[in-house]
C-alpha cells in the first residue's frame, strides 16, 4: 500500500486524495451543510478534469464529512451583475440561465461525462443540487441514515441542476413526477427500492464498502469503463441504430488496448487477469 498523497490545486472545503489508483473528493464544510460555493466548484471541477487525463487515476469517488452529504449551491456571495447600460434593469433575461450553464449544470455534467467509474459515498442528507451530484455518479452508495430530497418545489422552485434528465432515466417518468412535486424526505431504504441508490449499508459500514467498490474498479479494464459509460448515458438519447454503429465502433478501438487482450488471454489461459487500465 502506498502512501496516502494529497493532490496540488485542493482548496479550502475540499479534501483530495489519491491512493492506488482511487481519487476521493470529500466535501468539508460542515458547518454549511456541505453547500457548494463557486470556489469548491472550480476545484471539483480542476480535479474531476484531472481524473480524465491521469492513467494513474481509476476510480473516483465523491464524499463528504458531517451530518449532510450536499444540502445544494451556496447562494452566499453570488457575483454581482455586470455593468449595465443606464437605465437597465440589475437583472436581464440570460443571466440566471448563463450562472446555471456556468455552475451546477457544467458540475453535474462533469460527474456524468467523467471517463472514469464515480461512486457517491452518501452519508447524510444529499437535497436539491446535492441529490443531483450523487444521482449522476455511476454507484451510488448510501448509509442507512442519508435522506434524498427533491427540495426545489418547497422552494417554489424548477427542479435544477438537471434533475428533470435524471430522474425519469432512473426511476421512470411517474416516479420522477412524485419526487419533484411532492418533494418529500426520501430515506436510503426507500431510495434503495425505487431505484436511485446501488446499496444502502450501515453507517459504519459505509467507508469499508465505498472502498471495497473503489478497489474493484480500480482494478478493472479502465478504458472499457470509459466506453460502457459513454453509451449508457446516450442509450435513452439515440436511436438504436446509431447506437449500434457506436458500439462496433468503440469495440473495434478497445480490440487494440492493452487490457482487452489480456482479458482475452486470460480466459484462454484460465487465469485472472490483470488490468493496467490502458
Amino acid at each position: 500500500m502506498t502512501a496516502v498523497e494529497p493532490i496540488e490545486h485542493a482548496c479550502e472545503g475540499l479534501q483530495v486524495t489519491l491512493l492506488n489508483g482511487v481519487l476521493t473528493l470529500t466535501l468539508d464544510r460542515p458547518e454549511a451543510g456541505n453547500a457548494i460555493n463557486s470556489t469548491q466548484r472550480e476545484a471539483l471541477l480542476e480535479q474531476l478534469a484531472r481524473a480524465d487525463e491521469d492513467a494513474a487515476i481509476r476510480v473516483v469517488v465523491l464524499a463528504a464529512r458531517g451530518r449532510f452529504f450536499c444540502t445544494g449551491a451556496d447562494l452566499r456571495g453570488t457575483p454581482p451583475s455586470p455593468p449595465r447600460p443606464e437605465g437597465a434593469p440589475e437583472r436581464l433575461v440570460g443571466d440566471i440561465r448563463r450562472t446555471l450553464m456556468r455552475a451546477a449544470l457544467r458540475l453535474v455534467s462533469a460527474v456524468l461525462d467523467c471517463e472514469k467509474p464515480v461512486i457517491a459515498a452518501v452519508q447524510g442528507t444529499a437535497a436539491g443540487l446535492g441529490a443531483h451530484l450523487a444521482f449522476a455518479c455511476d454507484l451510488v452508495v448510501a448509509s442507512e441514515d442519508a435522506t434524498f430530497i427533491e427540495v426545489f418545489a418547497r422552494r417554489g422552485l424548477l427542479a435544477d441542476a438537471l434533475g428533470t434528465w435524471l430522474l425519469p432515466r432512473m426511476v421512470g417518468l411517474q416516479r420522477a413526477k412524485e419526487l419533484v412535486l411532492l418533494a418529500e424526505d426520501v430515506p436510503a431504504r426507500r431510495a434503495y427500492e425505487i431505484g436511485l441508490v446501488t446499496r444502502v449499508v450501515p453507517a459504519d459500514g459505509l467507508d469499508d464498502e465505498v472502498r471495497r467498490l473503489a478497489d474493484q474498479l480500480a482494478a478493472g479494464p479502465t478504458r472499457a469503463f470509459t466506453a460502457d459509460k459513454f453509451l449508457l448515458n446516450r442509450s435513452f438519447d439515440v436511436d438504436r441504430h446509431t447506437l449500434a454503429a457506436e458500439e462496433a465502433w468503440l469495440v473495434d478501438a478497445l480490440a487494440a488496448t492493452h487490457d482487452a487482450q489480456e482479458g482475452v488471454a486470460s480466459f484462454v489461459e484460465r487465469r485472472t487477469p490483470h488490468f493496467r487500465g490502458y
